[in-house]
């Protein structure tokens, strides 16, 4: 799924059929003739009060023939992971309703819910948004259009950056992953990493002959069962111009065709797959 998304400083009237507002924890809503107008305040009070005992964090419904309100109730004392979870749920809200298009109206938030508050929401609607369908072969190119409406939508072009960093990298990441044992092979998986130049970034690749000569013959033996050869592949930015200590991660990358003996029960084997995460998350940072 595709997240499209528009910034608007003000929406034109009458042009929003489905509208997101955020509310309080008991979904109310302050100043709702800044976003309604009194006929849909009116239906928007008189459905409110049926909804008072809810207990789930996003409803909608209709307040005119025309016009859908979602209501998304914000907790006190939001952390950064409680905005980008509720993001998560946003979207999984949004696709069950089959919204292809909605506007967000930011200014309709009233407290100071945390830094980067609309960037970590749409962030967590981003990472939620992610499907691994690669080997489908009926492809079909859904888009869900979000319109952020407000002086609290726009973004630092930073932020945006930082943002699309983190995504990137969570979706590369997920896609090694997620990825078939008879296709993210060793020799596959190195393939991979040597793409990441382009960035930038400083990668080398130690095939088996270079493995032994370090006396890495504890990695070596790992991989003696399989048919295709053993790497260790190490990724470098010397992004800091300070004189700042190096920082250094490690992540496990073994694949699944790598050989030797399974231990693991029939109904585990499937797992084995992701036995080279931990490497995959260390290539997204």
């Amino acid at each position: 799924m595709t997240i499209q998304v528009v910034y608007k400083n003000k929406a034109k009237s009458g042009n929003q059929d489905v509208i997101a507002v955020f509310a309080n924890e008991k979904f109310q809503i302050k100043n709702t003739s800044d976003f309604f107008s009194k006929n849909e305040t009116s239906s928007l009070e008189r459905i409110l009060k049926n909804k008072k005992n809810t207990k789930e964090n996003i409803i909608s419904f209709n307040i005119n023939e025309k016009t859908t309100v979602i209501l998304i109730s914000l907790k006190k004392d939001l952390k950064s992971f409680d905005v980008e979870n509720l993001g998560a749920v946003f979207y999984n809200f949004i696709k069950k309703n089959l919204f292809k298009n909605l506007s967000i109206i930011t200014d309709s938030i009233k407290s100071k819910p945390g830094k980067d508050f609309i960037g970590r929401f749409m962030h967590g609607i981003k990472l939620k948004s992610y499907e691994f369908n690669i080997y489908k072969s009926k492809k079909t190119k859904n888009i869900i259009t979000i319109n952020l409406i407000g002086k609290q939508s726009s973004l630092s072009l930073k932020n945006k950056l930082k943002f699309k960093a983190l995504e990137e990298g969570t979706f590369f990441t997920r896609d090694l992953v997620s990825e078939p044992g008879n296709i993210l092979h060793p020799d596959e998986y190195a393939k991979r990493l040597l793409k990441l130049k382009k960035y930038g970034l400083k990668v080398t690749v130690y095939d088996k002959k270079k493995l032994k000569k370090l006396g890495l013959n504890a990695l070596v033996g790992v991989g003696q069962g399989s048919v295709r050869g053993s790497y260790l592949v190490t990724i470098e930015w010397n992004g800091s111009k300070s004189k700042s200590k190096p920082l250094a991660f490690v992540g496990k990358g073994v694949c699944f065709d790598t050989g030797g003996i399974s231990l693991k029960p029939a109904r585990f084997m499937e797992d084995m797959t992701y036995d080279m995460a931990g490497s995959a998350v260390v290539v997204g940072l």
